[in-house]
């Protein structure tokens, strides 16, 4: 086993003598019991998941499905970007959703405004759609589609090799289909990447950098 157990673990004694948990001689990736948990996977609003160490490569098609709890109006959902500007890209900003994609060409962007100006981001789970199908790209929210028209027709593929970085990514790392540096708080459940009939749903405790992330464990409640 090569993972951490996804679990509360309290009152431990070793020897009839009880462990003092509150203050532990070192902790990693040890995050607080909530009384009440859902499924899915916590941000803390401080780091990022990193997935495909060897690169994820987009392409001419993508779907992305993802399902997200926030009550914060900016964050960064996913992005896969390569040394060019071939990149794609999800974000929160402003309590918007953006999915922007560069083929190569320049970038388009597909954005998804609620009525409200909070409602996506009142702490309830909303789900995500993103499609690129060549020059393409929708956007549906909630069952709410989003398209958006293409001048770049002739560029199809976007030439990715970098990991997937989810909640955020690190200060050193380029995203060229990202405006917003805010790591998102909140929760994720379900990311799964589609490529035609493959598809990929994502374990977070499988990533190769984890920071600020706590896999599966969700607090009932914001706290």
């Amino acid at each position: 086993v090569t993972h951490s157990i996804p679990a509360c673990i309290g009152g431990m004694t070793v020897n009839s003598k009880q462990l003092d948990s509150e203050s532990p001689v070192s902790i990693f990736a040890v995050n607080k019991c909530y009384e009440t948990v859902q499924d899915g996977t916590f941000f803390d609003g401080s780091g990022f998941a990193a997935l495909v160490r060897e690169g994820y490569k987009v392409r001419s098609d993508v779907n992305i499905t993802l399902e997200f709890r926030t009550t914060a109006v900016h964050g960064v959902l996913l992005g896969v970007s390569s040394a060019k500007v071939d990149a794609i890209g999800l974000e929160i900003v402003n309590g918007k959703v953006l999915f922007h994609v560069n083929n190569g060409a320049g970038r388009i962007t597909a954005t998804y405004e609620p009525r409200g100006t909070n409602s996506l981001c009142d702490g309830k789970w909303h789900k995500l759609q993103a499609s690129k199908s060549k020059h393409h790209i929708s956007l549906i929210i909630d069952g709410n589609v989003v398209k958006t028209d293409n001048p770049y027709t002739q560029s199809t593929s976007a030439d990715t090799n970098n990991p997937i970085y989810v909640g955020g990514y690190p200060a050193d790392v380029k995203q060229n289909c990202l405006t917003s540096k805010s790591s998102f708080h909140g929760c994720l459940r379900n990311l799964m990447l589609t490529k035609g009939q493959q598809a990929e749903l994502f374990d977070f405790s499988r990533a190769f950098d984890l920071r600020g992330v706590f896999p599966h464990s969700c607090p009932g409640a914001e706290h």
